[in-house]
C-alpha cells in the first residue's frame, strides 16, 4: 500500500513542487481526518513556525503531532512524515523533528534532504550548494546563512548536524548517501542499515536523484520501515508521483475572475525579492503602494485606512496595487524583538487583505511568512487545494465557491525563489490583457 504523506510545514512554500492536494491552516483532529481520506496522496499541515521562537514553534509543533497521532488511531495505511523547511537551511532543526520523533516516533532515522532543484539548491559530498549564474556556492557563504534567527556557519550537512544539535549528534555518526553511492543502487541497503532514529543526509544533483530515492523510500515505508524527513519541496515532488498537473502554467489567466486586476502583497525583504519587486513596479497596469515600516505599531490603524483606500482607488481605475513593506531588514537588539516586530508587520498586512475588494481578481503573496499569513489571517482559509505552480517553485491555489472571495486564484511566491523578472512573469501570466494597457498612474 502506498504511504500517506504528512507534511508539517513552517511556511505554505513547501508545495510549490506538487498539485491537487490540500493545505491546512487548521489541524484540529476532525480536519486531519479529513485529509487523510483525501484522494491526493500527500497533504500539508501550514505550522508557520518558521515565523515563531522556538519555544512557540515547538509548542505548535507538538499540537499538531498530538492531534495527528489521533487522527491516525484508526488509519490502517503506512504513512511518511515530512518537516519540510526552507532550502537554505533556515528554521528550528532540530526542535521540529525532535518534537515529532517524541509524539509520533519512535523513527528508523531522520533524514535531511533540503535539495530543491527548481530553485537552484543542490546536494553533492554532502554539502549544500545554492547555484548562483551556473555556479554551485555553499550555502554558508550566501546571505541566508547570516540569518539572524537561523544563521549557520556550514554547508557541510554533517558538520551542520553537529552545529544546530550542539553537539548531541557528531558529524562523525552522520549517515551519508552520496551521489555515488545513489546512483550506484545502494539506497536500498543503505535505509534497510539505519535504525534507532539514526540521523543520514542524502545527496540530490538532479530530480532523477531524488526519483531514485524516493522509490527506495516508498519500499522501506511499505515494509514498515519508519522514516522522518527534514526536508525541502523536491522530495515531495518524487515521494507523490503525481501526474502533469491540471492547469498549465500559462492558462491561470483563464482563471482571474472575471478577467479583472489583482492585487500584490509584498513582505519578504530578501535582497531577491527587492529585485523582483523593482522588475514588477515597471510593469504596466501595476501601481506601487508602499508601507512604511517605521510607523509600525504605533500607527497600525492610520496605515490600514491609508492603503485600503489607495487600493480600492487603483482596483476602480483597473489597476492591481502592489503593497511593499518598505526595503531592507532593520537592526534589532534581540532575536525576540525582531520576531515581535515581524508579526507586527504581518498583522498590518493581513488587515489590509482583509480589506481587499469583493470584485479582486487574483491575489499575489510574496514570501513564505506572509504567505501563511494571507490563507490563515487574511483570508480566513481552514484549507485550500493546490492548483499546481504559475513559474517553478511558485504555487497557485484557489478560494472554495463559499469564501467571501470565491475561487480566486492565489499565488504563493516565495521570497527566495526565481530569477529578477520572475515576479513581473507571474503578474503577466494572470493579467495579461491589464499588462498590455498603459502605463500605472492613479488619478486624484
Amino acid at each position: 500500500m502506498t504511504p500517506k504523506i504528512i507534511v508539517l510545514d513552517d511556511d505554505p512554500t513547501g508545495s510549490q513542487t506538487v498539485h491537487s492536494c490540500l493545505l491546512l491552516t487548521r489541524w484540529d483532529v476532525a480536519t486531519l481526518k479529513t485529509a487523510l481520506a483525501d484522494t491526493a496522496p500527500l497533504f500539508f499541515v501550514l505550522t508557520n513556525t518558521r515565523g515563531l521562537d522556538a519555544e512557540r514553534a515547538a509548542a505548535v509543533t507538538r499540537e499538531v503531532c498530538e492531534n495527528l497521532r489521533a487522527a491516525l488511531a484508526d488509519y490502517a495505511g503506512p504513512v511518511l512524515f515530512v518537516s519540510r523547511s526552507d532550502s537554505t537551511l533556515r528554521g528550528h532543526y532540530p526542535v521540529e523533528t525532535d518534537v515529532m520523533n517524541d509524539v509520533l516516533g519512535p523513527f528508523d532515522a531522520t533524514l535531511l534532504t533540503p535539495a530543491f532543484f527548481e530553485g537552484g539548491r543542490i546536494t553533492r559530498d554532502s554539502t549544500h550548494y545554492l547555484m548562483v549564474d551556473g555556479k554551485p556556492i555553499p550555502t554558508h557563504e550566501t546571505e541566508f546563512a547570516r540569518d539572524s534567527v537561523f544563521g549557520y556557519r556550514t554547508a557541510f550537512l554533517p558538520d551542520y548536524v553537529a552545529e544546530k544539535t550542539g553537539g548531541r549528534v557528531a558529524a562523525a555518526d552522520v549517515a551519508r548517501l552520496t551521489l555515488a553511492g545513489l546512483r550506484a543502487g545502494e539506497a536500498d541497503t543503505w535505509l534497510a542499515a539505519l535504525h534507532d532514529n539514526a540521523i543520514g543526509v542524502i545527496d540530490g544533483d538532479t530530480p532523477d536523484d531524488y526519483r531514485i530515492f524516493a522509490d527506495a523510500v516508498l519500499k522501506a515505508a511499505a515494509a514498515g520501515k519508519r522514516l522522518l524527513f527534514r526536508s525541502a519541496a523536491s522530495l515531495l515532488t518524487a515521494l507523490a508521483k503525481l501526474p502533469p498537473q491540471p492547469v498549465a502554467a500559462e492558462a491561470f489567466a483563464t482563471l482571474v475572475r472575471d478577467g479583472r486586476p489583482g492585487a500584490v502583497v509584498v513582505g519578504s525583504h530578501v535582497a531577491r525579492t527587492t529585485a523582483q519587486l523593482t522588475a514588477l513596479l515597471k510593469q504596466r497596469g501595476v501601481v506601487g503602494l508602499p508601507l512604511d515600516v517605521a510607523r509600525l505599531p504605533a500607527a497600525r490603524a492610520a496605515v490600514v485606512d491609508e492603503l485600503t483606500a489607495s487600493i480600492a482607488h487603483a482596483h476602480a481605475q483597473s489597476l492591481t496595487p502592489v503593497v511593499f513593506t518598505s526595503r531592507g531588514e532593520r537592526q534589532f537588539a534581540s532575536v525576540a524583538e525582531r520576531l515581535a516586530f515581524g508579526e507586527a508587520v504581518s498583522g498590518t498586512l493581513m488587515d489590509i487583505v482583509q480589506r481587499l475588494p469583493d470584485t479582486l481578481g487574483f491575489l499575489v503573496s510574496k514570501g513564505g511568512i506572509t504567505s501563511n499569513d494571507v490563507l490563515s489571517t487574511g483570508l480566513e482559509l481552514t484549507a485550500s487545494r493546490v492548483l499546481g505552480q504559475i513559474l517553478p517553485g511558485v504555487t497557485v491555489v484557489q478560494t472554495p465557491p463559499w469564501h467571501r472571495l470565491p475561487q480566486l486564484p492565489v499565488v504563493i511566491f516565495p521570497g527566495n525563489v526565481g530569477d529578477d523578472d520572475a515576479l513581473a512573469e507571474a503578474y503577466r501570466r494572470l493579467a495579461p490583457s491589464h499588462a498590455q494597457a498603459s502605463p500605472a498612474k492613479l488619478a486624484a
